[in-house]
């Protein structure tokens, strides 16, 4: 067949952070990322034009996921930061303003690309080295025997999206409530591979947030089920309930005719013929005291009414995402066959009631070892719920990150803020040697850095939306927000009585000075200092992994956008 119009080109756009099309996409992205960011960021509405849901939000997940990127750079810078968050849930918004902050500052500057991503790499070699010494002026430990870090670190997370719109009350429920499920799902019994269990949002929509409760065990959800208490479930000989999971359909359609020629003897029916096989493995469950019965697809009803006529309790429809964790709670496999059930498939539990909840029906299933749980989840609209669903998710990864290496950022801006005053103190006493090495002049080198400073001092300036002055301090390098409309006076510390984070207070002099825009901070004299933490003052944490990472990914994106020469994009 013929083309219907003849095939085109491909197109060549050379340097493409030069035109302008690039420049405004890139600023119009971070203008959007920057007002989301932090507590009191400004929630954005996304919708797809044509109808449909419309999400409220200001988390990075919703807010890549929902943007259409045209230009190909910043397609780029979506992508790597969507990957960040896949695998570390947090840091999304820092790791992407951060991201645009480098790109606009190095690009500014007189120096070849080459020679600026070289700098930049040994700067982040610096800054990852200062923040896993034990020199770091701007971490903490985390102690798991107590849990004043953890609940400081649960709360920031909880606190950092609007959109959950969320009074005090709720927020000390909801940490309470993240911190219990988490340790529900620390194995009792450390072995030499321990695996986290895993927490099962449930939701309820349109009931208080302090309605939410958490649960040991697994709940599904049972419309049909008739309220007895207790259940009449059967039980083993050690008054244990044996379960059985099938990843398999049970409808009794098995036979499918897509898949090659069935060959059927005359008077025999198909449907008859899979109906027996279903109650052949009914009658087999029966006689392995089998006393729960959990389908992942339809089960007949026909089997269904054969269990429940000797106490075996039967549900379907359970859907892949309950398999997992059903398995790993009770130690069955899940039985890919109707053809074939082998005893060592099957798992067990340590009862089964009824719970109820607003006007929900829930099958609880309850285990022998605890590392499953079930958050029932409240909030009071479909749109704030969505957005406390992803928030609670994000404070459960941070967790078991924590857990795995157990230290914490300050937040509220200070990491940066402090992070920048070190590197600035750092940078001006390189030996000459590093320039050699770098092949650079110590000239550009000191370019470069103040470029890499002032975008870490972006980020922080982010986290104020109302028009208020940013700080930093010389002494610890931390960030401090004036109130908007507050008057002009001598002395900042009748303005402000805690840093970004909360460690530091007014009460001693340390010589604020305004954190700039474009012209960069005032240079820290000294190594900027390492307060004593105390935990009962701290206001605000970031998750270590989380952010490290994010530092590591937004340079690497902002150097692979910064080295690009050739964009070749294919027109048809």
């Amino acid at each position: 067949m013929s083309r219907l119009e003849p095939k085109k080109p491909p197109l060549f756009i050379s340097e493409p952070l030069t035109g302008d099309a690039a420049s405004q996409s890139l600023s119009l992205l971070s203008g959007i990322l920057k007002s989301s960011y932090g507590p009191a960021g400004r929630l954005k509405q996304l919708h797809n034009g044509v109808g449909g849901c419309v999400c409220t939000t200001s988390q990075s997940s919703a807010l890549l996921g929902h943007l259409s990127a045209s230009q190909p750079v910043l397609r780029v810078l979506t992508a790597s930061v969507q990957n960040h968050v896949s695998r570390f849930s947090d840091c999304g918004l820092f790791t992407a303003i951060l991201c645009c902050g480098f790109i606009e500052s190095f690009r500014s500057l007189n120096v070849a690309p080459f020679t600026v991503i070289k700098i930049s790499k040994h700067l982040l070699s610096l800054c990852m080295d200062y923040l896993k010494s034990e020199a770091c002026g701007c971490r903490v430990s985390v102690d798991f025997s107590s849990v004043e870090t953890l609940v400081c670190l649960v709360r920031s997370i909880l606190t950092s999206k609007p959109a959950c719109m969320l009074n005090k009350t709720e927020v000390d429920h909801l940490t309470t409530l993240l911190l219990k499920a988490f340790i529900f799902t620390v194995p009792c019994h450390v072995e030499t591979n321990a695996v986290l269990g895993k927490c099962v949002i449930v939701p309820v929509k349109g009931r208080r947030v302090v309605d939410s409760t958490i649960l040991p065990g697994l709940l599904i959800e049972m419309p049909e089920i008739q309220l007895r208490k207790p259940l009449a479930v059967k039980r083993t000989g050690s008054n244990t309930i044996k379960v059985a999971l099938f990843s398999v359909s049970m409808s009794g359609d098995g036979f499918n005719l897509d898949e090659g020629t069935i060959a059927v003897h005359h008077g025999v029916s198909l449907e008859v013929s899979e109906l027996n096989q279903l109650l052949t493995v009914g009658k087999q469950l029966v006689k392995d005291e089998v006393g729960l019965v959990v389908c992942q697809k339809v089960m007949h009803p026909c089997l269904k009414q054969c269990l429940k006529e000797n106490g075996v309790i039967a549900v379907d429809r359970a859907g892949l995402s309950l398999m997992e964790p059903l398995g790993r709670m009770t130690g069955s496999q899940p039985i890919a066959s109707i053809h074939s059930l082998s005893p060592g498939c099957y798992g067990s539990l340590k009862d089964l009631c009824i719970e109820s909840f607003a006007s929900k029906h829930f099958l609880h299933l309850i285990p022998e070892d605890t590392v499953i749980c079930s958050l029932i989840l409240c909030n009071r609209s479909e749109t704030a719920w969505d957005e406390l669903k992803r928030v609670c998710e994000t404070a459960e990864h941070v967790l078991q990150l924590t857990m795995k290496e157990p230290l914490a950022l300050l937040g509220g801006g200070c990491t940066e803020t402090h992070l920048a005053s070190y590197l600035r103190h750092k940078s001006s006493s390189l030996p000459a040697s590093t320039f050699k090495d770098l092949h650079c002049s110590q000239t550009q080198y000191q370019l470069v850095a103040e470029g890499f400073c002032r975008s870490l001092e972006s980020v922080a300036r982010s986290l104020s939306h109302d028009g208020g002055e940013v700080l930093t301090d010389v002494v610890y390098g931390h960030c401090w927000f004036v109130p908007s409309g507050s008057p002009r006076v001598s002395k900042w510390s009748d303005l402000v009585s805690k840093c970004g984070c909360g460690v530091n207070g007014n009460t001693e002099d340390l010589s604020w000075k305004f954190l700039q825009g474009q012209s960069g901070s005032p240079v820290t004299q000294g190594c900027p200092k390492e307060p004593s933490v105390k935990l009962a003052d701290l206001l605000a944490l970031d998750c270590f992994a989380a952010k490290c990472s994010g530092l590591q990914v937004a340079l690497e994106t902002a150097n692979l956008i910064l080295d690009l020469s050739y964009i070749i994009e294919d027109q048809n």
